[in-house]
């Protein structure tokens, strides 16, 4: 299978000469493995390797002698390693010894001793539109971040195309399969992860069937703020099932220890009014494929509901733009005030440096994204933080260019890191 370059290894080879172990996570199949081979001497399969359970009760040590950096992969099926992994570390004094790949994160109940100053992380996703060959990267987000105008640029896209690769996602080894076949690979994927991934990663048994109705209401209020209430709610009105805010609890801190969904957290800055800001997340699926998958959705029934298609193309947006903020140390979150003030992505590198990001799948809401931006600025208390660096429109049409009154509209297949 060919292997496409990644924007993460950038990240991994900064950690690895900075650090003794590298801990790469993320999604089951985003490309964990593939990548750490790309820096990695020597391999142990922790999960497939029949001799691993057994070394491990008799000399654990064993299984980290090899050429370094060594990759132990998915790691977390023999949690005990990460303390021998530590020791290692200790006692060998040097940086990039291990390269620890998981797509679960281990219980929290695991006695594990803490890593700081011996491991870094990264975190993985699954492929951006730019990795994927799909945009032209030619509106990076450091240039917005440094307040650099965008050019005129015209791309080939339509809304069809946009489909299509939302059908299909990011999984390396979808990219070059028909879309039918995509879509039966992803809804497989949920199907395992409902049967049996749900179960066995902590070895508590948990009911398909309720797993089915939660991915579902979760696909359906994508990119959204939606509570466990509020899901409890849709799932009892939609899924004709009843799931208790407990068992909600307990399903969706699973998936997050899959790495399934994430939160993307509300932007915490200081406005001049007296409006509240609201503190809640908005709630996406690791790859926006799995919300498609878990509705049984394919590119002709999406055709025909463009509304839900901007919450999905949001999400879209969304993934890509953590993608790229990550390789400039910069974090995603959203805006929403008292007032109903939303912004869909605020971007923020670590020297404070930011940009606000509104999210269109077509153009005839631009005046209306382009206030928002505006008014953002404007609340803002410029004398306890900067303005942001730009306000941008991303859309879902090709072109792209600045507008007269200051903000960019950019095409997704224009944008990259």
């Amino acid at each position: 299978m060919r292997y496409y370059p990644r924007i993460i290894e950038a990240e991994i080879r900064q950690k690895l000469n900075a650090s003794g172990a590298v801990l790469i996570k993320g999604p089951k199949a985003c490309g964990k493995t593939e990548t750490a081979k790309r820096f990695a001497k020597s391999i142990l399969q922790v999960d497939s390797d029949p001799q691993v359970p057994v070394v491990m009760k008799i000399n654990p040590g064993m299984l980290l002698s090899g050429e370094t950096p060594r990759l132990l992969d998915e790691w977390q099926e023999q949690p005990g390693l990460w303390n021998y992994v530590r020791h290692e570390v200790d006692d060998r004094k040097q940086k990039g010894q291990f390269i620890l790949t998981g797509s679960a994160n281990p219980d929290e109940e695991t006695k594990q001793h803490s890593g700081s100053g011996r491991f870094t992380i990264v975190e993985m996703q699954t492929m951006s539109w730019l990795e994927m060959g799909f945009s032209s990267g030619e509106v990076s987000l450091l240039q917005l971040l440094r307040g650099n105008e965008v050019p005129f640029l015209n791309v080939g896209l339509t809304i069809e195309q946009i489909i299509e690769r939302m059908v299909k996602g990011g999984w390396p080894a979808l990219l070059d399969v028909p879309l039918d076949e995509a879509i039966l690979l992803n809804r497989g994927y949920v199907d395992l992860l409902a049967d049996i991934d749900m179960s066995r990663v902590s070895n508590v048994k948990r009911d398909p069937g309720k797993v089915r109705s939660l991915l579902r209401s979760m696909a359906r209020n994508v990119a959204t703020l939606v509570d466990n209430t509020t899901l409890a709610e849709d799932i009892k009105a939609k899924e004709d099932a009843a799931l208790s805010r407990p068992t909600i609890i307990d399903y969706l801190d699973t998936l997050l220890r899959l790495m399934i969904y994430e939160e993307q957290p509300a932007f915490n800055m200081h406005i001049r009014s007296a409006n509240s800001l609201r503190k809640s997340p908005k709630r996406h699926f690791c790859d926006v494929s799995l919300a498609i998958a878990a509705l049984g959705l394919t590119r002709d029934s999406l055709l025909k509901d463009l509304k839900y298609c901007g919450f999905l193309f949001e999400s879209l947006v969304y993934h890509d733009l953590k993608i790229y903020a990550s390789a400039n140390d910069a974090r995603v979150s959203h805006y929403r005030d008292s007032t109903g003030l939303e912004i869909d992505a605020i971007v923020q590198q670590a020297g404070g440096n930011w940009a606000a990001f509104e999210v269109k799948l077509g153009i005839g809401m631009l005046d209306e994204a382009a206030g928002n931006l505006l008014k953002l600025k404007q609340v803002i208390d410029p004398t306890k933080i900067a303005s942001p660096a730009s306000l941008n429109i991303i859309t879902g049409s090709g072109m792209s260019y600045t507008r007269p009154d200051g903000v960019n509209v950019i095409s997704i297949a224009s944008l990259g890191e």
